[in-house]
């Protein structure tokens, strides 16, 4: 074997580093680290390995802050994905993970969403996990805008594309818009799959001869230097990264999933790892360093789908459906085998080291030699500077009384249900195929979605969550009631909150102003997952979502995983019979900011973040999933954007079929109750650690008294029934209109505007 060859021997250039999105500083802690001049090669490794989608250097400090362990907790972060058990008796466990696609998504909307759920279930089937369940959450720009509707359209498109091909059901998500988002959409994948704990697979390089294998698909130049594309700001000029685009095929991911499981079944396999970000330079460094080991591969034996392909762009190449196997030496023929009756490329590229380092070889020609750990502890950690933005105590002493003082309510009501943020995204998933499985119970369009744990009686309830405008307007209270809402959501189906895993989205950390968005709202996010005992198995940050120097609000969404202990217990959010009582759970405070109706009628995010009570949020959801369990409740409906009005209203359109071709128009609302805060605050503020339940008559004394025992604040506001959608309020009508109405308009009012 002979010594570093086939690669520039030295850099030309005093500022190649520039090259590969390294700083200056980078490169010479490289050059320390090495106690040498990289050669071009291990440049390209160090990279991608070190720009921000890969190593977390500008995230990494913040995130050790977020609590990882509980009982429930099988894997914390660290892995391909985080693991929680849901049933201890069959050892049944959900693996699950979100990521982001932002980039790629915005310059190639249909692509960039279909990889991003491809590269999404790859993480949870390296688990051993067989996948059971996708959701998406989704930003874009005002759809009165031809880009926007560009994108969403593209970016829904390659979703449903995906997902309907590989046989997954898309089971819930999350759609906003706002001007923020305008050239830099945000589109985040979640994967939740089901393994038996003593079937969970690790990315991990253990034992020295064993053999290296990538599977699945030939390596392209698609996807080359994603990672570092990921890791900068968009401008009008990048049309022309089209190439950093991966292309996706769902029908070879279909294989691959089956036959990586096959294999993880026979017990062939000793470690597995996507290839996602940074493809075989990610995956091989990742597994040589979890292991403490070292690997190589020869690029010789790298099945191509390009000629004269150089080292650094197979290295790089982010081509899809591909996994890395680490195997031993007496099963590699057996797993060529399965590969082969899948119709996939199956290769033996390298083998587990003992030396500690990632090494790439052509042949016997050594062309890059890295310790791994230098590509992956050794990675930078930055601390940057945070600065309070100057909108921040501005906008926060903003009154909204143009809101309180608005009086046309039913006319507000109307203008909200029409509106692309609270209307029904029925448009978004009709295009998803969400009961392939057979197991959803629960569909889109509820609280959480809900699917049945096969051959065990509990269920799995499953949501993401964010409201970008509070964690642009105060992101430590907009993170915290990230957390809180998800957990919300999912106990409102009857299910108890588990864990979060989350995909934190923010503008360039170089700029103190977002750093201190990300600081504090990462802060939000710990308190809030400390207090509700749901820890943080793993997830995904993505910085840089700026266009033409523009950022995004800041979106720290999470994915939340809850269990039932009988699925048969689960709750949905529409009313469900005449004659039901309609009662609100919380308490409702005179707080208007940051609401959804403030902007729609001023076009401005202005005003104070609701607040909200840990204690009374905890209290909510523990009786939220009790009074399931104890089969007490006919629906339940958290109450967020748009308010109280907002809420009902949905409960009672849904309730009475909303797609109108067989409305039944008989669960409309007669509700008549009084209070101390304004009409505004009433029907509009969106106050937090609030839910609208109902209740049959008979039902109402054991629901009371369960609601007395928690210490909740709640109101009786009327009854399910009639044509009507009557709103009374300390002794004046404030909504009134046929029920039929308001559902045209919320039913209707996103595929009218897609047409």
């Amino acid at each position: 074997m002979t010594g570093l060859g086939g690669a520039k021997p030295r850099l030309d250039s005093t500022n190649v580093w520039k090259e590969h999105g390294l700083t200056e500083e980078e490169y010479a802690r490289i050059e320390t680290l090495m106690q040498r001049e990289p050669n071009y090669l291990e440049l390209s490794l160090f990279g991608v390995m070190w720009s921000e989608h890969c190593s977390y250097k500008n995230s990494r400090a913040q995130l050790r802050k977020f609590p990882v362990t509980g009982p429930q907790v099988v894997q914390g972060p660290g892995e391909n994905a985080g693991v929680v058990r849901l049933d201890a008796e069959r050892k049944l466990c959900a693996a699950f993970k979100m990521e982001s696609h932002n980039h790629p998504s915005a310059i190639e909307p249909y692509q960039g969403a279909a990889t991003g759920v491809g590269g999404i279930i790859r993480d949870i089937f390296a688990m051993g996990a067989r996948p059971v369940a996708s959701l998406n959450s989704l930003r874009f720009g005002s759809l009165d805008d031809a880009r926007a509707k560009g994108l969403f359209r593209g970016v829904v498109a390659g979703v449903g594309g995906y997902g309907n091909c590989i046989g997954i059901p898309t089971v819930g998500g999350e759609t906003f818009f706002h001007p923020s988002y305008h050239g830099n959409p945000l589109v985040n994948a979640m994967c939740v799959g089901l393994v038996e704990e003593d079937k969970i697979f690790k990315g991990q390089a253990t034992g020295v001869g064993n053999i290296v294998m990538l599977v699945g698909a030939r390596t392209g130049r698609d996807g080359i230097k994603g990672a570092s594309f990921a890791s900068e700001e968009l401008s009008d000029s990048d049309p022309d990264k089209r190439p950093n685009v991966q292309v996706g095929d769902p029908f070879m991911e279909k294989l691959l999933l089956e036959a990586s499981l096959e294999v993880l079944e026979a017990g062939l396999v000793v470690g597995l790892q996507d290839l996602g970000a940074a493809g075989l330079t990610s995956s091989g460094s990742e597994m040589a360093g979890r292991a403490g080991s070292g690997l190589y591969i020869d690029l010789d034996k790298v099945p191509l789908r390009e000629k004269a392909m150089e080292a650094w762009e197979i290295m790089l190449s982010e081509s899809q459906e591909r996994m890395l196997m680490i195997v031993e030496p007496s099963k590699v023929e057996e797993i060529q085998k399965v590969f082969d009756k899948w119709d996939l490329i199956a290769a033996a590229v390298g083998e587990v080291t003992g030396d500690g380092c990632f090494t790439v070889r052509k042949g016997e020609v050594v062309l890059a030699s890295v310790p791994a750990e230098f590509l992956t502890d050794k990675a930078p950690v930055n601390i940057r500077p945070a600065a309070e933005p100057e909108y921040f105590r501005v906008l926060k002493k903003a009154d909204c009384s143009e809101l309180r003082g608005y009086g046309n309510w039913t006319d507000l009501l109307k203008k909200l249900l029409s509106s692309p943020n609270i209307a029904s995204k029925r448009w978004v998933y009709e295009q998803y195929d969400s009961t392939i499985g057979t197991n959803t119970v629960v569909r889109p369009g509820s609280d959480a979605a809900v699917l049945r744990l096969p051959g065990s009686g509990k269920g799995m309830a499953l949501a993401t969550d964010c409201n970008s405008r509070y964690a642009y307007l105060d992101p430590w209270r907009g993170g915290a009631i990230a957390v809180a809402e998800a957990a919300r959501n999912v106990a409102a189906s009857g299910a108890k909150p588990l864990a979060i895993t989350n995909c934190l989205n923010f503008g360039n950390p170089e700029k103190p102003e977002i750093y201190w968005q990300f600081v504090q709202a990462t802060d939000g996010m710990a308190e809030a997952c400390k207090a509700f005992s749901t820890p943080v198995t793993g997830g995904n940050v993505s910085f840089y979502n700026e266009y033409d120097g523009r950022a995004i609000y800041p979106a720290p969404t999470i994915g939340m995983v809850g269990v039932l202990e009988n699925v048969e217990d689960r709750v949905t959010s529409d009313f469900k019979a005449e004659g039901d009582l309609v009662v609100l759970v919380g308490e409702t405070l005179e707080e208007l900011g940051a609401s959804e109706a403030h902007f729609l009628l001023t076009g401005k995010d202005e005003g104070e973040v609701p607040v909200l009570d840990f204690e009374k949020e905890k209290r909510l959801h523990a009786f939220l999933v009790e009074a399931a369990e104890t089969r007490l409740l006919a629906s339940a409906h958290d109450c967020s954007d748009g308010g109280l009005a907002v809420a009902v209203a949905e409960c009672a359109i849904t309730g009475s079929d909303a797609t109108r071709s067989a409305f039944k128009g008989d669960l409309g609302a007669a509700l008549d109750w009084a209070g101390d805060v304004s009409p505004a605050a009433m029907l509009f503020g969106e106050s937090q650690s609030r839910a609208v339940i109902s209740v049959s008559p008979d039902k109402w004394q054991a629901t009371e008294a369960l609601l007395k025992k928690l210490s909740l604040a709640y109101t009786p506001l009327g009854k399910v029934g009639g044509a009507a959608f009557s709103l009374r309020y300390n002794g004046a009508v404030l909504v009134d209109c046929p029920l039929e109405d308001l559902a045209g308009l919320w039913s209707d009012s996103v595929s009218e505007i897609m047409r």
